[in-house]
């Protein structure tokens, strides 16, 4: 069941569900705004709960709307892309097998002659994601047991508006492939907030005091995360 709110301006869509908790939503890229509550919940109850949250909607439809987004990418030569913090220029070679390859300034991108730009942009997303698997297996080695969780699967791919989440239940994690992209010290970073939400859902003060203890430059870091252009992406209107 679907129902709109005004909340103030906002036009505010409420989706009845199954579920036990109210949850509210804020969306890229214009900063549509949705609630999901348990059937039955009284609208007026719910209007509230928006309105407790107006501060936090302004904020982050404000991140999302002035948010840097990479330009389209067309993989032609000299494009720039990045690995790992680092800026490389795009070099397409023709090979009848794809693969990718970088060296001290360039991304090299062998491709067949009638590739085209969706068969070049999913060989670059596959190869992020290898890179981000490859590096993940050290970093929970080191942390794991300084939190105090285990992590029992990882699972790395393209996500629109987060960098990281993570399932309490089950013990996995889940990263967005392009965090290839950014320095390796928002890798670990997303990785360590994740695994602390292992232990506290919530940005709690308890989650807050864990991150200071374990990492006391994360805001640095997060910081520097979302500073950095984030990918393009098409949105459905």
């Amino acid at each position: 069941m679907l129902a709109h709110l005004n909340v103030g301006d906002l036009l505010v869509a409420v989706h009845f569900k199954d579920i036990k908790n109210v949850h509210l939503s804020v969306h890229p890229p214009s900063g549509r705004v949705t609630v999901s509550a348990p059937h039955q919940t009284d609208i007026e109850t719910i209007r509230v709960f928006a309105i407790t949250k107006l501060g936090w909607i302004r904020r982050q439809q404000l991140k999302l709307r002035t948010q840097h987004r990479e330009m389209v990418r067309e993989f032609l030569a000299n494009e720039s892309h990045f690995v790992w913090g680092k800026r490389y220029l795009l070099r397409v070679a023709e090979s009848k097998r794809a693969s990718v390859t970088i060296n001290h300034r360039n991304l090299i991108l062998h491709v067949p002659v009638e590739a085209t730009v969706e068969r070049k942009d999913a060989l670059l997303a596959g190869w992020y994601r290898e890179q981000v698997k490859a590096a993940v297996p050290a970093l929970i080695a080191r942390w794991a047991p300084v939190v105090g969780v285990g992590v029992d699967k990882i699972t790395v791919q393209r996500m629109k508006t987060k960098w990281g989440s993570c399932s309490h239940k089950s013990g996995s994690i889940r990263l967005n492939t392009d965090i290839a992209k950014k320095p390796k010290e928002c890798l670990e970073y997303v990785l360590l907030h994740e695994m602390v939400h292992l232990l506290e859902p919530t940005h709690n003060a308890r989650f807050t005091g864990a991150m200071d203890r374990l990492m006391p430059n994360w805001r640095l870091r997060r910081d520097l995360l979302n500073e950095l252009p984030v990918s393009h992406q098409e949105w459905q209107s």
